[in-house]
């Protein structure tokens, strides 16, 4: 994957982090680093402390070092690293905020998925549009480009979700604070490498947590307070 994203006809920095995987990645990178020192970086984390909390972590990274643009995606090839180019696109060249990488939106489609696994991820989308009243088909979507106002408004430390539903709730903090996010449509491929870290306890937070989500936000914004002086 690095070396693919690094290939492309625009340049692109990667941010890999890490949490003690035990396949090595973290070695893998650091030999990597030797042959792109200023383009590739890694974040070593002890513990499994989940995807969500990973994301927030490279996020505020970038924020740090003046980023204006981040783009979130699985490093197994589900996603197609020639898409970043596109959803970059979206964001600095088409006025979005939040460019998804959508499955469900015209042009958009799913390879190699067995049936089941279909109706599970269409039926969550559906699922989560009528809780929240979000226009985006692919709430759950993990390939995403962030502009820096994006990230700079949300109060990171109020998304709660850790698992796969990280990913609704960032957008619909997004949507509620007035952001413009567009889909751009992608072919989401089976996996090449690796196994699913889907749980019950991951499906369990998607079901109620967005209930809990949608009832939070009557009561609380999640955009981050100015402080007084």
């Amino acid at each position: 994957m690095v070396q693919t994203v690094f290939s492309l006809d625009r340049p692109f920095h990667i941010l890999i982090v890490d949490d003690g995987s035990p396949d090595g990645t973290a070695q893998i990178v650091k030999e990597l680093q030797k042959t792109y020192p200023d383009s590739l970086f890694l974040i070593e984390r002890s513990g499994k402390l989940g995807l969500g909390t990973a994301y927030i972590a490279g996020f505020k990274w970038g924020l740090q070092r003046g980023y204006e643009y981040f783009i979130e995606m699985d490093a197994d090839f589900s996603h197609n690293p020639k898409d970043l180019i596109r959803l970059r696109q979206a964001c600095g060249e088409q006025n979005a905020d939040v460019a998804v990488g959508s499955r469900y939106v015209k042009g958009g489609k799913l390879e190699n998925w067995p049936f089941d696994r279909i109706f599970l991820s269409y039926g969550a989308s559906l699922y989560v549009r009528f809780i929240t009243w979000m226009p985006v088909k692919d709430p759950t979507a993990g390939f995403v480009c962030y502009r820096r106002q994006v990230l700079e408004a949300i109060d990171l430390d109020k998304i709660r979700f850790v698992g796969y539903a990280f990913q609704i709730e960032m957008k619909y903090a997004a949507r509620l604070l007035g952001f413009k996010i567009v889909e751009i449509p992608i072919t989401f491929s089976d996996r090449i490498e690796g196994s699913s870290k889907m749980s019950k306890s991951i499906v369990r937070e998607a079901i109620w947590g967005v209930l809990q989500m949608r009832w939070r936000s009557f009561f609380f914004s999640y955009a981050v307070e100015l402080q007084k002086s």
